[in-house]
């Protein structure tokens, strides 16, 4: 017998599984609104979805895993400071449940949401 482990199988995890999981790992950020798709000009509509992988386009490549993210952050917050908490939460998230490394998450800040005070 050999002292090392022969590889069995092979296990494929879907690009929209992986980005399910940062689309939840998003909404999870304070400041978030939530995300959009890159071109932000098919409008409104596309804020109240209920689609939440939109706005989210995951790569693999050689193992590594990159991330755009395009969202909507609510007015008056400190947008690097939500960008950066988006980079960490994403990162953590997809890591934790993947145990494959991230090599980047980017994230473009599409809009601002100004919240109704009345």
């Amino acid at each position: 017998m050999s002292d090392t482990l022969e590889a069995r199988g092979k296990i494929d995890v879907a690009q929209a599984a992986i980005a399910s999981i940062v689309s939840e790992a998003v909404q999870t950020c304070y400041g978030v609104v939530g995300t959009v798709p890159r071109n932000f000009a098919t409008g409104l509509a596309d804020i109240l979805s209920t689609d939440r992988k939109r706005g989210v386009e995951v790569t693999v490549h050689d193992g590594e895993i990159t991330v755009e993210l395009y969202v909507v952050v609510e007015y008056g917050t400190r947008i690097s400071t939500v960008a950066e908490s988006i980079k960490d939460v994403v990162k953590y998230q997809v890591e934790r449940a993947l145990e494959l490394p991230v090599a980047e998450v980017t994230v473009h800040v599409q809009a601002l949401r100004v919240s109704d005070l009345g």
